[in-house]
This record gives C-alpha cells, structure tokens and sequence, in this order.
C-alpha cells in the first residue's frame, strides 16, 4: 500500500441520500411566440430599413433556447425588409480565432441552417475611442460595418465581480463584440474596476455603433427561460440593472449554507465561464464577488465532454484525480487566464489516482469536529442541481426544509 493510500485508508465514507431540491420557476411555455411578441413590442423593427445588413450579435455559452431566440430574431429581421446575418460575440473564446468561433457557434446550435442566415466570422476590430483613463474601446469590424446590430444574450450574474450590470447585454457588447482585443482591453485593470468600466465602455459602443436593440433574456433555476425582453438601445443602461435583479431572484442555489465537502461530477466552459458556477459552489476566483454557501473542501470528479479539455475553473477545487488531470488541454484554460488576468482558476489542486481517494482527501482535510458526521453534498454540474445527494448527517436539516423532497434511502456513495 502506498503512503497516500496508508494516509486515507481509516476515513470512512458516508452513506448519501438523494434530494429533489424546490425553486421558484416562471416559465415561458412558447419561447417563438415570446420572442416574436417581446420585439414588437419594443417597437424596434421600424429601425431597419429595406435591405439593410443588420449584424446579430451571439456568442454567450449556456443560454436556453439559445437557437430558437436567434431564428427568431433573424425571422424579424427578414420580415422588416433587413438582411440579417450572425457574428460572433464572443470576446477571445474559440481560441481567438475566426474558424473557432465559429465552431463555438455551431456546438451552441447555431448554423445557418438551424437559424436561417449566414455566419461571418473574424477577429478584426475597429477602436470606437477611450475612457478616460485611456482604456480603448474595440468592437468587431464585420458588425460595425454593417447598417444595423443587434445583441442578444442572457442576463445572470456575474462569476467574478458585482455591480449593477454584470453578465448581459451591456457586458456583450464591451468584451463580446469587442473580439479578443476587447476582452483584453475590459480586463486589463482586473474585476475589481469591471462593474465600472463594462457599462461605461458600452456607452462608447452604443454612441457610435448602430446598435438598434438588444434581446435579453431571463432564467429559471432549471435552466428555462422566464422572460424575454426586447431593450431599445437608448434604454439598456437604465433598463439591464432591474432585469440583473429579477435575475438574481430566480438564480438556484444549494439548500445548505455550509458543508465540509462539496463534490461535483462535472467542470466545463460549457457549463460556466469558471467551469463551475462559484455563485452556486461558494468558491469565487476573485474578492470582488460573493455568495452562495461556506464550503470546505472541493472534489472535482470530471470534465464535460463538450468542454473539450478546457478544464478553466479547476484551480478552485481542492481535490480531483489524475484521470481528470490527464485530460486537460492546459493551453485551452491558459488562454482564458490570460484574457481576465485571473490565474487561480487554472492553478493545480491535490490530485489522487481514484475518485475514492480524492474524496477521502477532501474529507481527512476538511477540520470537521467529527469525521463521521461529515456534511457531504455532491451534485452533477452547477446548472443542474434540482436533484442533489446529501450525507446522512445532514437529513435533520433537510427534513425540516419544505423545499427539500427526500427522494431516496441512504446509499453508499458511488465512486469509481
């Protein structure tokens, strides 16, 4: 037996229950219809004139119904008489390039064919100006160049600052529309000027862009959109900050507001920015944003297929396993680190040969009082949490939570 395995090998892993977790859950029954009603409400088709080249901005990871709010924006645009194709907005992702942005596109669901109009592609920029301190502003020449541009992207909080707009339309149209350049440029002084500088560059854009609107929506804990709405332009610095709070208010959470050790089967980009949401998780890459619950010890146990070995985030587990480690395309979350200037997210946590004892390691380190009542809460990924696993120590609790559903008897944890 070796040293490490010698070390955990009297730390006993807990039975686990499996919980059905309750949210708040509006929810758009016909997102078409929605979509169609939301821009003709917002009066905005009469900006496009009779074959205008109107650019639709796309790009954000994650979204629901993501095709379905892009074809039908694309059918408004044809019914106005305009010319509407996609570009991507999608700051340095994709590698920073053209060909890998839209490969990005097209794993999110958008091709011309699901959407109904062209996909142009490139990494140019066109500078719009400078704050004051002199932080350029950059947007993506194909949209600039067209005769209008419209955003469309989710509103959700932000993994790594807090301000009044945080992930958004505004957020989009600084460091999504502003290419690898852009994204740069918005990081440059770190998150801790984010809340500051996003909306301000984005005034830069919106001054001299022909931006004509920008289609936002909102979601539910699960994941379905909750509302969707169509922003004027003139309208979004005074109309985003209200629809970050509903926002927030529909966001889920983990039922719990501690536990020892937190597992979570899958990291990827595909499921956030930090590969685990740390609004969701606790764990934060940076002091400028915080939330969720106090957790002690973090176990990776996977990567997501569709993350494609971009493995962003993994520097804020405490433990994973060398099965995980070998799979990691370094290069890949390097990029991203580079692009924010925030390097824990790809910094190297403890890593063990099995799942087991990655876990053992997590509990063995996580200075609870008592080992055999550990507080274990293990979920799939941080999007889908509706159904989680808890330890028994913590059934008490869950017992008295009129938004938890036992759903299962004890069980031994399942690991490879």
């Amino acid at each position: 037996m070796d040293i490490i395995s010698e070390l955990l090998r009297e730390i006993q892993l807990p039975k686990m229950v499996k919980v059905r977790q309750k949210f708040r859950t509006p929810q758009i029954a016909d997102v078409a219809g929605e979509v169609e009603k939301a821009i003709k409400e917002a009066g905005v088709l009469s900006r496009i004139n009779e074959n205008d080249r109107v650019a639709i901005a796309v790009g954000s990871r994650g979204v629901a119904d993501l095709p379905t709010l892009v074809r039908e924006t694309v059918a408004a645009v044809k019914e106005a008489g305009g010319n509407p194709f996609i570009v991507p907005a999608m700051g340095s992702h994709g590698g920073a390039t053209a060909e890998g942005q839209i490969d990005v596109l097209l794993q999110l669901g958008i091709s011309e064919e699901a959407v109904g109009a062209p996909i142009r592609s490139s990494m140019e920029v066109i500078k719009l100006g400078e704050l004051p301190n002199g932080l350029p502003v950059y947007i993506d020449k194909l949209a600039y160049e067209s005769d209008k541009i419209i955003v469309i992207n989710r509103i959700k909080p932000h993994t790594a600052f807090r301000g009044p707009v945080e992930s958004g339309l505004m957020k989009m149209i600084t460091i999504g529309l502003g290419k690898q350049k852009g994204a740069e440029a918005a990081h440059a002084y770190s998150f801790k000027y984010m809340a500051e500088h996003v909306p301000e560059m984005a005034k830069v854009s919106l001054s001299k862009a022909p931006i004509i609107f920008g289609l936002a929506s909102i979601e539910n804990a699960y994941d379905k959109p909750a509302k969707i709405v169509a922003v004027p332009a003139e309208y979004l610095e005074a109309v985003e900050p209200g629809l970050l709070l509903q926002a927030k208010s529909l966001m889920p959470k983990i039922h719990f507001d501690s536990m020892d050790v937190l597992i979570v089967n899958e990291l990827g980009k595909d499921i956030s920015g930090d590969g685990m949401d740390p609004n969701i998780t606790g764990n934060f890459a940076t002091p400028f944003a915080t939330g969720g619950p106090d957790v002690k010890r973090t176990v990776v146990l996977g990567l997501t297929e569709k993350t494609h070995g971009n493995a962003n985030g993994i520097g804020m587990a405490d433990m994973t396993t060398k099965a995980v480690m070998n799979e990691i395309k370094w290069e890949k979350g390097y990029a991203n680190a580079l692009t924010s200037t925030v390097t824990d997210v790809v910094k190297l946590p403890m890593f063990l040969d099995t799942q087991e004892l990655a876990v053992k390691a997590a509990i063995k380190t996580c200075n609870a009082f008592d080992l055999n009542k550990v507080r274990i809460v293990r979920i799939k990924n941080t999007l889908e949490i509706g159904e989680i696993w808890i330890s028994e120590s913590m059934m008490e609790e869950a017992l008295k939570n009129k938004d938890i559903e036992i759903l299962s008897d004890p069980e031994d944890l399942a690991l490879d």
